[in-house]
């Protein structure tokens, strides 16, 4: 394990490539996945899909919750024929096979079998992966954050106003990024694990470049969910490790934290200026799903200005895992 630039930002994918770095390219070096890659930083976490008395659904990994754990999440990149492009486990297993350092480690931790049978030695990989995302190296709580929690930090003036505004009614920003709403604690994962439609845009780039036009379905693609209600939702990702991880939202759409944050603040703002994506130059863009925009949620809390919106930045900035601090934008 040894992180030598910032492709490993946030335990995200921070390649280059023609789409502004919006989705992961493939095995093959010109094959573009779907959907931007979500961070595995605190995944652990993520509890299986399940969904409440009232209809929402909570929990579940991807950014439509197919996956009911990290053992499950694991085998979706291998098998993704955008991503590592292989064609089932078989092909994989043939691939470790080639390396005798890995058939030593899985023969004293699986057993004999796990070297000589396919879908145990798919299961065994999986198995290791799932363990080593529940490391520390996953799940850090490290960040400025947490060590002003403990009292070894302080946060600066800035970002002291900036987390009053984010635990606050003044925003909403609770309603979807925090678990533990009732009391601050030590583990806040900064997501409620959720699913919303905010009425993100398409990103024009991306579909020119793949020829995808269908508007993604978000939750409704997840073959466990049938209610139709959910198309166009998307699990409320986790905010820590946010400011090394750009771009942001399901498809990549914009390039800074400040823009998604403007974007939030037009549902509050009846103003013409509120319309337009400081990024571009142009308005926002249409939903791609508009019937299930969750507006009620949105016009809650109050309109944001230019210092407040810097002082949440501020704070957000303090939710950056110990080794990724020195990514940080100045």
């Amino acid at each position: 394990w040894k992180e030598t630039s910032a492709v490993l930002a946030g335990l995200s994918d921070g390649r280059a490539n023609d789409v502004a770095g919006a989705v992961s390219l493939g095995a093959d070096g010109h094959t573009l996945g779907e959907r931007n890659t979500p961070s595995l930083a605190y995944a652990a976490l993520v509890p299986p899909l399940e969904r409440s008395d009232d209809g929402d659904y909570r929990g579940g990994l991807f950014h439509d919750g197919r996956a009911q754990d990290l053992t499950e999440q694991a085998a979706g990149p291998l098998l993704n024929p955008r991503e590592m492009q292989m064609p089932d486990g078989a092909a994989v297993v043939t691939r470790i096979r080639e390396n005798a350092a890995y058939l030593s480690t899985m023969t004293t931790l699986f057993g004999a079998a796990s070297v000589t049978d396919d879908d145990r030695a798919f299961a065994a990989l999986r198995s290791a992966l799932a363990a080593f995302e529940q490391t520390p190296l996953f799940v850090a709580f490290d960040a400025r954050y947490d060590r002003a929690l403990r009292g070894e930090e302080q946060l600066s003036a800035l970002e002291e106003q900036g987390r009053t505004l984010f635990f606050s009614t003044l925003t909403n920003c609770s309603s979807c990024h925090l678990l533990h709403t009732t009391s601050i604690d030590a583990r806040e994962p900064f997501t409620s694990y959720r699913y919303f439609n905010i009425g993100i845009p398409a990103n024009a780039a991306l579909r020119a470049r793949t020829g995808h036009a269908a508007p993604d379905r978000g939750l409704r693609a997840n073959p466990r969910v049938t209610d139709d209600r959910q198309t166009g939702k998307f699990r409320a990702p986790s905010l820590r490790n946010v400011a090394v991880t750009a771009p942001y939202m399901h498809n990549g759409v914009f390039r800074e934290l400040a823009t998604a944050i403007f974007f939030y603040n037009q549902y509050l703002i009846d103003s013409a200026t509120t319309a337009v994506n400081p990024e571009t130059g142009a308005t926002w863009g249409l939903p791609e799903t508009p019937a299930t925009i969750d507006r009620e949620l949105l016009r809650r809390g109050q309109p944001l200005d230019q210092q407040r919106i810097g002082a949440l930045i501020a704070f957000l900035r303090t939710l950056t895992d110990r080794r990724f601090e020195s990514w940080l934008k100045n």
